[in-house]
């Protein structure tokens, strides 16, 4: 059966991510090229314009990608329990082992906040990141959720950071972090 224009569209727009995220994840930002993208997805550089308005648009999909891929690693890490308390606690052990994953420390830490700038990993983050562990603490607890969503974000994306500098350092954050999380759970 022939694809249709938005079918052959979509695969092409789909490859191209796909392929740049490798890219991006493995070389980085400003190790990676229109041309090295183009390149290796075996289409020409103009079919990669014609599909993103230049290298910070096609960054900005890997990214959003890379967002969705992670939120479904910490649904997935924490959908095997029924206590919401737990089920945070194992969303946050796997933002600390994804971050350890070189593609996820290379696009979300790394480069994402240099390529497209704080404010915009943030209204990104909002989406995908931060509306998780919203909802995960709406389940869990009282008290100011907007706060302790954006407290724990930010003690979380900071342990992310530092875990993109030491990989050794993850016992050690796990323990904090249980011991942040404790005293949550009790108010």
């Amino acid at each position: 059966m022939r694809r249709t224009q938005a079918e052959r569209t979509e695969a092409t727009t789909s490859g191209l991510v796909e392929t740049a995220a490798g890219l991006f994840g493995r070389d980085g930002y400003s190790a990676t090229s229109i041309d090295d993208v183009a390149r290796t997805a075996g289409v020409t550089k103009g079919a990669v314009y014609h599909h993103f308005d230049g290298k910070i648009g096609l960054f900005r999909a890997v990214f959003v990608r890379e967002e969705q891929r992670l939120v479904e690693r910490l649904t997935a890490a924490a959908g095997g329990t029924a206590d919401p308390w737990q089920a945070i606690r194992a969303g946050c052990a796997a933002f600390l082992d994804a971050c350890l994953d070189p593609a996820v420390r290379q696009i979300i830490l790394l480069d994402g906040p240099a390529v497209l700038g704080w404010q915009e990993v943030r209204r990104i983050e909002d989406d995908y990141l931060v509306a998780l562990l919203r909802r995960g603490l709406e389940n869990a607890s009282g008290g100011n959720i907007e706060a302790r969503t954006h407290l724990l974000v930010g003690a979380l994306c900071e342990a992310g950071l530092l875990l993109a500098r030491d990989p050794t350092a993850k016992a050690e954050l796990r323990r904090e972090l249980d011991l942040l999380l404790n005293a949550y759970s009790t108010r």
